[in-house]
């Protein structure tokens, strides 16, 4: 029931934007003038604004009713109740991080002193 109400609200939808887009601009507020096209005169414009207003009353219709099925299938349960997951579990100790590394593999930190091996006195 919920899926045919969905498919039904998604195509109602679809034709809500396509009356939509057939109508022919008359106020021109972003300066693009309603030249004409398929559907001309006064006629037409009632035909398709009495369209739109039908797929409007609907899409709205489908929109309540989905919502009403929505709430029902809602249930008072935790989502954590409804996985079956302990709602107190301790969280994991985190391991070590690694030490950033280049892409070629080496390491992107300075060695430190006791990684550095100890150089040789100089002969003067």
């Amino acid at each position: 029931m919920e899926n045919v109400l969905l498919i039904v609200h998604l195509v109602l939808a679809l034709c809500l934007i396509g009356i939509v887009l057939l109508q022919r601009s008359e106020g021109g507020g972003l300066g693009m003038g309603g030249g004409g096209g398929v559907m001309s005169g006064r006629g037409a414009a009632t035909a398709l604004g009495k369209l739109t207003w039908g797929f409007a009353a609907a899409f709205i219709a489908t929109s309540i009713t989905l919502t009403i099925v929505a709430a029902k299938n809602a249930s008072d349960s935790s989502v954590l109740d409804r996985l079956g997951a302990p709602a107190a579990e301790a969280p994991a100790q985190p391991e070590a991080p690694l030490p950033p590394t280049l892409p070629g593999g080496g390491d992107l930190l300075p060695p430190s002193a006791s990684d550095t091996p100890a150089l040789p006195p100089r002969a003067e």
